[in-house]
């Protein structure tokens, strides 16, 4: 697996994004090349090589030539003419995605309904190009997955339509709520809502480098030059063996010592539903040698909040602690077996070309058990090794 990872110490921005891209390697001329499938005139991309306090890195500049080609900033016109790009499905999917959650957070921010909303500080050519030519860009590199370092949100005020308001922008705060983030001593913006938004829809985790062997680094360049601190965007790009790296999750614990056990099955059940990675019970003894259940649940952080509201509303806990983990994972599919009983799913995780293990699906294997009525150990073993025969 080839995975991306953004070292965003100095913020991020759209055109560090595509300036770390064709650093990395990727040709502008491919990157160009694939943004003439959105019916978009009027700009060039331009690309030369600067330092930043003494760091060597790439700016990349969209250059307006007709300002009349594009005039419009609404929502309801950047997504016709998404829809109607010639951008390969999963490209045009997401840019359509994240350009949906940046016009989202402008009109939250502002007060202003979806279809109102106008990108009053933000180009709208400069966006379709940052976003898409940095979907192009990861897309030519082959990376599979990506990830990120916190993000250094800046300090001091911005300049907005609206007038000077404090850093982060109004629209990057709602972008990066539940994201990691830290303002560093510099008195300028360093995290756009366009850089926020790109990794926020991308990056399948924030925190430290994850343990992979990158083979590639680019370094973009910002448009600030700050004294004493190199403005730029740094990204590795490398192989990452089937093991999922280190992913950001969030473990959410109560103890519980006067509840209807009959209701777990429910709790669990909703906390499931809205997202929950795994949910547990631990027989514990509380204080005063009580018998009690601690209730565990991992998730996204962005989960939190609402798996927090419905353990406080559908147990007896008046509170809860939670903290921030990490963990790493094999690589999972579930695939359809033929049998002698019909299609049969099995789970396969796989580290590497020696590590792997199959399971089959429970549920697929009971319900061939009460149908032939032969035990279900023997189904579950006869279906493995068919599996495992397949598979080789």
């Amino acid at each position: 697996m080839k995975i991306a990872y953004f070292d965003c110490f100095s913020g991020i921005s759209g055109d560090m994004c595509l300036g770390a891209l064709v650093d990395a390697g990727v040709s502008l001329k491919e990157i160009e090349k694939g943004l003439r499938g959105i019916p978009v005139k009027g700009y060039t991309l331009e690309a030369k090589k600067v330092r930043r306090s003494g760091l060597a890195a790439t700016k990349v500049d969209v250059i307006i030539k007709d300002t009349s080609a594009f005039q419009t900033g609404k929502w309801n016109d950047i997504s016709r003419i998404i829809r109607g790009s010639k951008l390969p499905e999963v490209i045009r999917h997401k840019g359509h995605e994240i350009f949906r959650s940046l016009f989202e957070a402008e009109a939250k921010a502002h007060g202003e309904a979806l279809a109102k909303v106008h990108l009053h500080e933000l180009s709208s050519e400069d966006c379709i190009v940052d976003i898409f030519g940095t979907l192009i860009g990861l897309s030519l590199l082959k990376v599979d997955s990506v990830y990120s370092s916190p993000l250094n949100l800046g300090g001091g005020s911005v300049k907005t339509a609206h007038g000077i308001l404090p850093v982060p922008a109004p629209a990057t705060a709602v972008i990066l709520k539940n994201t990691p983030v830290y303002s560093s001593d510099v008195p300028y913006e360093l995290t756009t809502p366009t850089g926020a938004v790109i990794l926020k829809s991308l990056s399948k985790g924030f925190g430290p480098i994850p343990c992979f062997n990158y083979e590639k680094t680019g370094v973009g360049a910002g448009s600030r030059d700050i004294k004493n601190r190199p403005n730029v965007l740094r990204i590795f790009i490398g192989e990452m063996n089937s093991m999922t790296p280190d992913e950001a999750v969030t473990v959410i614990e109560t103890n519980i010592d006067d509840m209807n056990p009959q209701i777990y099955e429910y709790v669990i059940d909703e906390l499931f539903r809205l997202g929950a990675f795994d949910v547990y019970l631990t027989q514990i003894i509380m204080k005063k040698t009580r018998p009690a259940v601690k209730l565990s649940v991992l998730c996204d952080r962005d989960k939190r909040e609402d798996l927090i509201n419905t353990i406080l509303k559908e147990t007896t806990s008046i509170g809860v602690r939670y903290f921030e983990t990490q963990r790493v994972t094999m690589d999972r599919e579930i695939r359809e077996f033929p049998s002698k009983y019909g299609k049969v799913r099995v789970k396969t995780s796989v580290c590497g070309r020696d590590l792997i293990k199959s399971s089959p699906e429970f549920e697929d294997c009971k319900k061939i058990a009460q149908k032939t009525s032969r035990p279900l150990r023997e189904i579950i073993d006869e279906v493995g090794s068919l599996a495992n025969k397949k598979r080789k």
